[in-house]
């Protein structure tokens, strides 16, 4: 099959940067086994199966016992895993068909970025991903699986169960999707009594009322956020089946999907290439960023590919975004990036119809191995279910809506969803999936912040009627955990529909629910590293030039490089909410380019 040149460039750059450290990972698994460790005692096997019953602990003493390990983000409070309250037990009905047991291995935190919105628990977000990583490897430390199941979807829950499940990537694995929330209000809505309650046209009651008209029943949230955006990267990498990414929970096809998997999973077991830490190689983690740029989804996904990878010995780098980025067509517009939510989007084809379009473009590796087998292609199809009977068919072979889904000959725009910008500022990412053409530059004064609380107060007191660049610093990784700053879009969209020209930079993060106010985030080196974001001074004329890919303050050379770097009191967001449980995390944090790891 046809593959686009520039896909092979950017492979043969990533093979080259991870010669030694993927190198390193694969020797790694070839010490472990593929099933139970046979050096376990007596003693430990005895700990082990206490609760099992008599039948499989026969199975145990004859050494032919099969165990597979779940590990769940189930809890009461998300919306979207609370699905998973039943499917422990489903999944072990399941495999004792077989003579296969299943036990719950351990569980982990979930954490959801819309409670802790603005909140001062949010400075726990991004760090809660490394602390599921080693949940999970604490749970597959016991080492007494053959195959390990996830049951994970959102922002840092499938981040942090790969990279955990991968440190064990000599074990197959899958992670079991539960599906969106059916469509409530309309995001237009939605979007629309956010800017009237920032403007104070609505009440608290008024708000209230419509979000709870959104976020209504179990699933995730509809809008093509970082949960959704993770559902697309497992599709992509094969570890879901194809199409089952944005299924409904509690339907009858959900559940044929999940029974599903599971009887693939357990037909893969055996195979040797079917080992996480294989299966995720370099050509994977390309068709990942491909389906990332593709799709216009969240810009959180930068840091967790990147992240994901490293734990494969697998080392990205925003170049190959960026590179990847300049071939991969938009193809899609989900919220925020136009107005359909992700049921209407699958509705209409939805990620089968994307690979279908990007492998006719070359710009998928086809020759991957999935819970399907060898090979991308199979992903082409959507699951229907008739007659109490699942089955695939093709994809629609063309849109029916081009609002929301365009071949790759007529995309919405040439270049993805994402670029990187750079000058004496820093480097940062831009999502320009939803951007206009006329919102591609800016050139206009700073006004700066050190935190969105103060940003939110100065727009109460009506002081940025103005065209300006809004800087939002010591919001990194190292500075407060780089927590989301969701809470300025609404003030921004309403500046910006009033008529002002204004952009955001930070060194924090917006996620995949922002997109239509020009922003530079992820910004490195952060402030509390001294990086250019510290340099700046409210007046200051600052230039953000997509098209350029330029992000400056247009400040003599001499000047800038005398001025010295604001240091801020951070001491009061150093306790409260378990954030000084997280000390050690902000001190050994990597770079946002890096995956914000603290590995």
């Amino acid at each position: 099959m046809f593959t686009h040149a520039r896909l092979l460039q950017v492979l043969a750059q990533i093979e080259k940067r991870s010669k030694k450290t993927r190198q390193q990972y694969l020797t790694s698994l070839n010490r472990f086994q593929t099933g139970q460790n046979p050096n376990l005692s007596c003693s430990n096997l005895a700990h082990g199966v206490a609760v099992l019953d008599s039948t499989t602990k026969e199975q145990v003493k004859s050494g032919h016992w099969k165990n597979i390990g779940i590990v769940t983000a189930y809890n009461d409070m998300l919306s979207s895993h609370h699905p998973y309250e039943s499917y422990p037990k489903r999944i072990k009905h399941f495999f004792k068909q077989f003579s296969i047991s299943a036990q719950v291995a351990g569980g982990v935190p979930a954490m959801c970025d819309g409670v802790t919105q603005g909140q001062p628990s949010m400075e726990l977000s991004l760090f809660s991903r490394d602390v599921i990583a080693r949940a999970t490897a604490v749970a597959y430390s016991h080492d007494l699986f053959s195959g390990m199941l996830l049951l994970g979807i959102c922002d840092k829950i499938v981040p942090g169960l790969l990279i955990g499940a991968l440190h064990f990537g000599h074990l197959p694995a899958i992670v079991i999707p539960a599906g969106p929330m059916p469509s409530g209000l309309s995001n237009e809505k939605k979007a629309k009594v956010r800017q009237q309650y920032a403007k104070g046209e609505l009440d608290k009651q008024d708000l209230l009322k419509a979000e709870m008209q959104c976020y209504h029943s179990p699933g995730t949230c509809t809008f093509y956020g970082t949960a959704n955006t993770n559902q697309m990267l497992l599709e992509f990498l094969g570890l879901h089946l194809p199409g089952a990414s944005f299924v409904a929970p509690n339907t009858p096809l959900r559940n044929a999907l999940t029974e599903h998997a599971l009887k693939q999973f357990m037909a893969r077991m055996a195979e040797p290439n079917f080992r996480l830490g294989i299966m995720l190689n370099e050509k994977a983690w390309i068709n990942a960023i491909v389906g990332l740029l593709a799709t216009g989804g969240s810009t959180n996904a930068t840091l967790h590919i990147t992240a994901m990878a490293k734990a494969a010995g697998i080392l990205i780098t925003w170049e190959d975004y960026q590179s990847l980025a300049e071939t991969v067509p938009l193809l899609a517009h989900v919220y925020p990036n136009g107005q359909a939510d992700v049921n209407q989007f699958h509705q209409l084809g939805g990620l089968p119809f994307c690979i279908k379009e990007l492998l006719q473009a070359g710009l998928l590796f086809e020759e991957v191995e999935t819970l399907m087998g060898p090979g991308l292609n199979t992903y082409t199809q959507h699951p229907h279910w008739q007659n109490e009977t699942l089955s695939w068919k093709p994809v629609t072979p063309n849109s029916t809506d081009t609002s929301v889904l365009r071949p790759y000959n007529k995309p919405f725009t040439p270049t993805g969803g994402l670029t990187v910008v750079e000058g004496n500022l820093g480097r940062a990412i831009v999502k320009i999936s939803a951007l206009k053409s006329e919102q591609m530059t800016i050139e206009a004064p700073a006004c700066v912040f050190h935190c969105q609380h103060t940003f939110q107060i100065a727009y109460q007191q009506q002081t940025l009627n103005k065209d300006c660049v809004f800087v939002i610093r010591f919001q990194g990784p190292q500075a407060n955990g780089m927590p989301e700053l969701h809470k300025l879009m609404p003030i921004l969209t309403n500046l910006q529909d009033q008529g002002y020209k204004v952009a955001l930079i930070t060194d924090g993060r917006m996620s995949g629910a922002s997109g239509r106010v020009l922003a530079a985030i992820h910004c490195v080196p952060e402030a509390i590293q001294q990086g250019g974001l510290a340099k700046v001074r409210s007046g200051d004329i600052i230039r953000l030039d997509i098209k350029q890919g330029l992000l400056n303050a247009l400040v003599d050379e001499n000047q800038w490089q005398k001025r010295i770097p604001t240091t801020p009191d951070s001491s009061s967001q150093e306790t409260g909410f378990g954030r000084e449980l997280f000390s050690l995390y902000r001190k050994h944090v990597t770079s946002a380019d890096k995956g914000a790891t603290s590995f």
